[in-house]
Formats: structure tokens, sequence, C-alpha cells
């Protein structure tokens, strides 16, 4: 018996599995091309960089453009907020997409400086039943990274491939050196060493922001044919003020540490190019939403950075310690040379990057952020905040529409029309008491919804945040040879 003649009685047979190969086929196919049609992410953060310190912020002297590609071809957010004013807190917020004083998280984690009270050393991390950005993104099919700065906990149970990231490269603390760690160059941080994956340290050779780049462009070329998410977490322009002598000569004309962080920028700016070209290589660029931004404002005294034309710095409430360059691109789906007026804030980076990687943002439960891009691309009008909140100890801040109300420790509270007074220079509380009283109760309700702290700074540092602020209310004009 032929094997023709075997199945020459089972026509329906063959013809049935024809139409279930065709169906998988059609399922297979249709699988890759929605895997396809989902965009890869980057998050690319700053640290302690000034407002005004790019070019696409109109600075005359730091040239930045290779950021400004990300801003001509998407679009600048003309107020930005972050959740705080500090590091720590800051990324908690960011990470989370929610308020970190909802879970205690209020204060800076840095070991060595926090009051006997309360939580202490590496035991200070973000809450392990808070999901992160990595967490929302992996059950829909994103493979994600962190490179450089973690600051949520140096123990081990924070650690970023426990908290959802499929890669780390980086270490686990808040500052470090930019040259390699040695005898001549001591750490005495085991959190500030350089870590691949988890408990492998291993110092570099390279510059520190040049090494980041490095990580980067080789996760970018490794994961070409799946959707990832990338948060690439700078040390730039945070101090220590190290730098690479042909970025210091490329600004004669400066001096001191407004040269140094001139130079730094500079190699952050480069470094973002790079990665820029590698998606382009790769020719991922136009399936990519890349967001460029700053974790707090820019700390003057330490760094020489500017935050012109807002007042105040890191660690204040002031706009210059909480208001930050934003700019967002995605080719086809985000208008490019645009400038997006309304207040946003970083907590909205979460639910607009599930939005955009394919999942519903009416499932997220217990998030303060919103999705921006339906505000980018016409779907929805207004602004997508009424309210934004900044809480520190005592001191707290409400901005409410184009009002800004701020309360102090040690002196009576202070009210701005933003609209009218970026720069916070005239105090308008005795002229609307009543909008003093209505703000000041909104702000009480919120705080009603909030943990308390997990740990507290030595109080001696909310009196050196109030000495900032003081010496450094007015506003700075970005001056060229400016000594800080």
């Amino acid at each position: 018996m032929s094997f023709h003649n075997h199945t020459g009685g089972c026509p329906g047979l063959f013809a049935t599995l024809r139409v279930l190969s065709a169906f998988v086929s059609l399922i297979l196919v249709s699988a890759t091309a929605q895997a396809a049609q989902k965009p890869n992410i980057i998050l690319i953060l700053a640290d302690d960089a000034g407002y005004a310190d790019f070019s696409f912020q109109g600075s005359e002297v730091f040239q930045t453009p290779n950021i400004d590609r990300i801003a001509k071809n998407g679009t600048r957010f003309a107020q930005a907020y972050v959740s705080a004013a500090v590091c720590g807190p800051s990324r908690a917020g960011l990470v989370t997409g929610k308020y970190q004083q909802r879970f205690g998280y209020e204060e800076n984690n840095v070991p060595g400086y926090m009051s006997a009270s309360g939580t202490t050393g590496d035991d200070m991390g973000l809450p392990l039943d808070e999901k992160t950005i990595a967490d929302y993104l992996k059950p829909l099919g994103y493979h994600s990274a962190i490179l450089g700065k973690w600051h949520l906990g140096n123990a081990d149970r924070f650690h970023p491939l426990k908290r959802g990231f499929d890669e780390f490269y980086g270490f686990r603390g808040g500052a470090r050196s930019y040259f390699p760690f040695s005898e001549s160059n001591p750490n005495s941080r085991w959190e500030d060493f350089l870590e691949r994956g988890f408990g492998s340290f291993a110092e570099t050779r390279k510059y520190f922001t040049d090494a980041l780049t490095d990580e980067a462009v080789a996760f970018v070329e490794r994961n070409n044919s799946e959707p990832f998410f990338l948060y690439l977490s700078y040390t730039a322009v945070h101090a220590p003020m190290d730098t690479l002598p042909e970025d210091l000569a490329a600004f004669p004309e400066l001096s001191g540490n407004r040269k140094k962080v001139a130079a730094m920028t500079r190699a952050l700016d480069r470094g973002v190019g790079r990665l820029l070209d590698a998606l382009e290589q790769q020719k991922l660029i136009d399936n990519t939403l890349i967001v460029f931004t700053n974790d707090n404002g820019g700390p003057t005294d330490h760094n020489a950075s500017n935050n012109f034309p807002l007042s105040g710095t890191k660690a204040t409430h002031l706009e210059g310690g909480i208001r930050v360059p934003f700019v967002m691109q995605w080719p086809g789906q985000i208008p490019a040379q645009q400038t997006f007026p309304a207040p946003i804030s970083l907590l909205d980076l979460l639910p607009t990057f599930y939005a955009a990687a394919g999942g519903q943002t009416s499932t997220l439960e217990d998030i303060d952020g919103v999705n921006l891009l339906p505000f980018l691309n016409g779907e929805a009008s207004g602004k997508p905040h009424q309210s934004l909140y900044w809480k520190k100890e005592s001191r707290a801040a409400i901005r409410d529409g184009d009002w800004k109300l701020l309360r102090f420790p040690d002196r009576p509270a202070e009210l701005y029309n933003l609209a009218e007074d970026v720069s916070e220079t005239q105090n308008l509380a005795l002229r609307h008491p009543d909008k003093v009283t209505a703000l000041f109760k909104k702000l009480f309700q919120w705080e009603l919804q909030l943990e308390r702290p997990r740990w507290q700074l030595k109080r001696e540092f909310e009196g050196k945040a109030m000495e900032r602020m003081d010496t450094y209310r007015q506003a700075k004009l970005p001056e060229t040879t400016t000594n800080y």
C-alpha cells in the first residue's frame, strides 16, 4: 500500500491541517507584527543639572547639540516638575508613578547623615511592595535595564534585579567618582563600587560618563529585535567635579566649577549623541520613545549650575529646586519642534510609558501620574494636572493652576503667581489672604493621605536647606565668566 493510497481517503483531514497551519502562521505573524509595533523606551536622566545649562533651554555657552536633537525631533516641556527637590525621593516617585511620601520615602537616603530614629543605613530603600516601571513593563514583553545610579536602597533586597529590571550596570549609592577607584583614588563606601548584574563588582578604567554610554550602546545593539526599556541614569553633572582635559579645554572663557560643570555637560551630551547614533544605525530611532530630563534642580553651591530664570536651587521648593528641563521624542506619535506649555510631573513617566507599550492605564492602581500621550496628540484637552505637591518635613509647597504657595518652618508662607512671576520675586500673600487660606487647606488635605517618613535626616540639614534657599534666592543670569 503506497503512502498516497493510505492517505487518499482522508482529504478532509489534510484540509483541516492546512487551515490550522495557516491559522497558526497568521497568529505568529500577528504576534510578530504586534511586538514590532511596541516602541522601545529610553529614559535618560541627568543628575543635578542646571535649568539653564542646555542650549535647548537657551544657553549660549553650554552647547548640547545632541540633546537638542531630541527637542528638535520631539516636544520640549516648558513646565516639567520633579516630585522632590533631592535625588532619592525624586527617583522613588519617578519609578513608581506616585508621590513617594505615600509610602514614607520623604527624605534622601544617605547613610551617615541620618537621625538616630527610624530606618537607618542600608535598610533605607524603596519598599518592596511598591511596583516600578520595569515591573509594569515586564508583562507587556519588555526587557529592561538600568545603567548608572540606582539610589533606591543599598541592601540586596532593594537591588534593581529584584525590582523588575533584567540588567544592571552601575552602583547602588547616590554619587561616586568619575574615575576608577584605586590607591590614589580610594573609596570607603561599598555601595559606590561598580556592579554588573547582582554582586559582581568590577571597576572600569573609563571616565564614568563614557563607560555608561558604552554600556547603553551595547545594550541597544544586542536588544534590537525585542522591545526594551532602558533607564540610562547618568551621574553627570553631580559632584565630585571630575572632568576630562579635552572637555575642559573646550571652555577657555570659563573658570572654577563653572568651567568644570560645562565640561561635564559636554561629556553628557556626547554620550547622548552616541546613543542616538546607535539607534539610527540599528534602524530603531523611528520606533523609540526617548525622554531626556533631570532628577532635581541644580545645586548652584555644589556644582556651579545655573537655574535661570528660576530662583532657588536643589533641596528648595522654589522653582529652581523642582522645575527641570524635559524633552520627549517619538517620531510619528509626538509632535516635533513643539513646546508643551502646561505643567507636568516626572510622576507621569510611568503611565505614559505603560500606555505607549500597549498597556491599559485604567488598570493602574494608586498612581498619581497621568498619561501624557493624549495631551500631546490632541486626543485630550486641558491640563494634565490642576495641582502638584511637594513636602519635606515641615516645608511644603502646592501649585494649583498658576498659583503657588510655599510653607516654611521659620517664616510666614509665601504666595506667587507663576504665570506672571516665574522667578518668584513678588510675594502676594498679603494681597490675597483668601487664596493663602484655600491653598493651605488643599495642601493639608493632601498631606492627610501620606505615610509618616520611614527615615529622616539629622535636623541640622533642614537648617542648611533654608540657608541655601536664602543665599541663592535670586535668579542668576548665566554669565559666561562667573566663578561660583
